[in-house]
């Protein structure tokens, strides 16, 4: 059986995912990345999104992340992300709702000067990905 890689996922408030994974896939900045037992050292910033891994069963998780960075070594990934959370944990009608209004919020942007557009389009940002996250099915 080939070895796995630890996996944590940590924001200021609390640990998210502290456990083995045969395989990380992360949102990075530049990129998605991916990271099995072994690879190289890196360190790089997230963008919001999704981290994929397979856990030591072979079952595939999601957990939403708002930007952050990791750091990938040989036997981990850390990842320190501004919010996290598991796909199990996301409440899909406050994300739903979340989403409806960034949506109304940049459909108003036009007409209202006094909308900030980049903090509504973050605003945005964060609800698709939180929604994608938490309707994804398991294979």
């Amino acid at each position: 059986m080939a070895e796995n890689i630890i996996l944590e996922v940590v924001t200021p408030e609390k640990s998210v995912v502290s456990e083995e994974a045969q395989i990380v896939m992360a949102p990075g900045s530049l990129g998605e990345f991916g990271v099995l037992i072994g690879h190289t050292p890196f360190f790089t910033t997230l963008k919001v999104g999704i981290i994929r891994y397979r856990d030591i069963k072979g079952e595939e998780r999601f957990v939403f992340v708002n930007g952050g960075f990791a750091e990938a070594l040989p036997d981990r990934v850390t990842v320190l992300a501004e919010s996290a959370e598991r796909r199990r944990d996301i409440d899909l009608e406050r994300a739903k709702s979340a989403l409806k209004r960034a949506q109304e919020r940049l459909a108003k942007e036009s007409a209202d000067k006094d909308i900030d557009f980049m903090r509504a389009k973050a605003a945005l940002d964060r609800a698709l990905h939180r929604v994608k996250t938490a309707e994804t099915r398991l294979h």
